[in-house]
Parts: C-alpha cells; sequence; structure tokens
C-alpha cells in the first residue's frame, strides 16, 4: 500500500513539475530598472470544442476567454499588492481597452501590433499578454469529479496557457509562465490564475526580495 501511495505521489509530483515552465531573461534587470507601470493586455485563445459553432460564435467565445484572463490577473495583481507593495503597477484594464479602442485596436486585430506599438500607445513600460489554447470553456467553469483514468488517457487535460512580460522600450520577453491545465490548477479562470501565480510567486522577477536575491550574487 505504501509502495502504492509512493508511486501515486511520485507520479504526481513529475506530472507537475512538467506542467511548469518557468522562463526569466538574463538581461531582465537591466531591461526593467525603468519599469513603473505595466499594461495587462486579452489573451489571445485558441478554442478546440466538440459542439460545432459557427466561426463567428468561436471568435466571440475566444474573445470572452481572453478578456476574462485579463481580468483574473488584474484581480491577483490588486490583491498582492495589497499584502506586499511591488515595484511597479498596473494599468486598470479598463483604461488600457479605452485607449486600444481610441486606437482602433480591438481583439481581433490586436496581435498585429508589436510590444513597442502597444506601450507607446498605451503610455506604459512593459505589457503583459499571453495565449490560451482550450478544448472547454474555462470561464465557465472546469468539470470538478475526478478519476485517476483521466491522467492517463488525457480527459483531464483541458489546454494550456502561456503569460509573458514584454519590454516596452525594446519589445524583449522578459519573463514567460507556461502551464498546462486541468481538473488540479483551478476551477475556473479566476481560480486559475490565482493558483499558478502563486506556483510562480518565487519566480516573479518584479518579487523585491529575489531582486535584491539577484543584486547580492
Amino acid at each position: 500500500m505504501k509502495r502504492i501511495l509512493f508511486l501515486l505521489a511520485l507520479i504526481s509530483t513529475l506530472t507537475v513539475a512538467a506542467q511548469k515552465n518557468i522562463y526569466e531573461s538574463p538581461n531582465f534587470d537591466v531591461l526593467s530598472t525603468d519599469h513603473n507601470v505595466l499594461a495587462i493586455i486579452p489573451f489571445l485563445t485558441n478554442l478546440d470544442l466538440n459542439s460545432k459553432i459557427s466561426k463567428t460564435e468561436q471568435k466571440k467565445l475566444e474573445e470572452n476567454e481572453g478578456y476574462a484572463v485579463q481580468n483574473a490577473l488584474e484581480t491577483y495583481f490588486s490583491k498582492r499588492s495589497k499584502k506586499k507593495k511591488l515595484p511597479v503597477t498596473f494599468q486598470n484594464i479598463e483604461n488600457t481597452t479605452a485607449i486600444l479602442a481610441k486606437n482602433n485596436i480591438r481583439y481581433d486585430n490586436i496581435d498585429v501590433y508589436t510590444t513597442k506599438e502597444l506601450s507607446e500607445i498605451l503610455g506604459v513600460d512593459g505589457i503583459i499578454s499571453g495565449t490560451l489554447d482550450l478544448n472547454i470553456l474555462l470561464s465557465n467553469g472546469v468539470p470538478t469529479e475526478f478519476s485517476f483514468t483521466d491522467y492517463f488517457s488525457g480527459g483531464a487535460n483541458y489546454g494550456r496557457i502561456g503569460i509573458k512580460i514584454s519590454d516596452g522600450d525594446s519589445g524583449k520577453l522578459l519573463w514567460k509562465y507556461e502551464k498546462e491545465i486541468n481538473k488540479k490548477t483551478g476551477k475556473n479562470t479566476t481560480d486559475l490564475i490565482d493558483r499558478m501565480m502563486k506556483l510562480a510567486i518565487r519566480k516573479f522577477p518584479y518579487e523585491r526580495e529575489r531582486k535584491r536575491d539577484r543584486n547580492k550574487s
């Protein structure tokens, strides 16, 4: 029995390790020295649903999912900033949306603009963006029924999320976090972002302690 429990724990640990992938630019400190304000833009989403829907409806659903992540990230950073002051602030997403709209930038064409262009238009030092690949509507919640066989058949896998921070002046990638989405990563968009960012917080580059540690080394 102990051996079985050990194997299950080992599989779970390896699965979690394989699902997380964090990258940080070796030039992060240099490129982010003057960072004060970051903007969070809606995530680009790719839906692969089993149900048959029109292209128009699918695009609308993808847009909803992308905005849901943007909102969840703002909520997370707002709560985080109340617990511990970060060296950067985050532009209100309502302001971000309004500025983009005034410049005729919409969800369906935002991907043609570079990070530098978006940073200049939004008046920020960097951009938080990302991608979502989903086979469910995450914002509606994920199935909570647990079945161990799902982890071997793939039935527990709902897609993948990638979050990245890019420098506004250079357009270079500063930080990226990728994670597989499954039954254990969160019951909805807000829960998913909250859980995955808590796992990554020790490696989040704007955390003051970590920045001091890098300066000491």
